[in-house]
């Protein structure tokens, strides 16, 4: 099977960008400006429907050089918040997100 030919998982939203068996939208605005405090950024990410999303995410933004943590408050309905910690960099965790095939809220 290739990539678009995955069958949706069992419970999974129709909606859920890492679930369903078609490619995400692509989102190309510019990202959102995060709420800063410190080494912390806040982000509101739509898209996450489940813990597989969550995961995701996750893995997405661990990713980026210098990330500490990531925190998702998980809202199945609008945009789930996304806390980062360590020297963020806003355009990378925006690309991260985006590549893992979800979007950062317009403010």
């Amino acid at each position: 099977m290739t990539a678009d030919t995955y069958p949706p998982l069992p419970l999974a939203s129709a909606g859920c960008a890492c679930c369903s068996p078609s490619p995400a939208d692509d989102h190309t605005e510019a990202p959102a400006a995060p709420t800063r405090a410190g080494g912390v950024a806040t982000y509101a990410v739509e898209g996450m429907t489940c813990g597989h999303c969550v995961g995701t995410v996750q893995d997405a933004i661990r990713a980026v050089e210098g990330i500490q943590s990531v925190e998702i408050d998980l809202q199945t309905e609008g945009a789930s918040s996304v806390t980062v910690t360590g020297p963020v960099d806003p355009e990378a965790v925006h690309s991260a997100v985006h590549d893992a095939g979800y979007s950062i809220a317009e403010s």
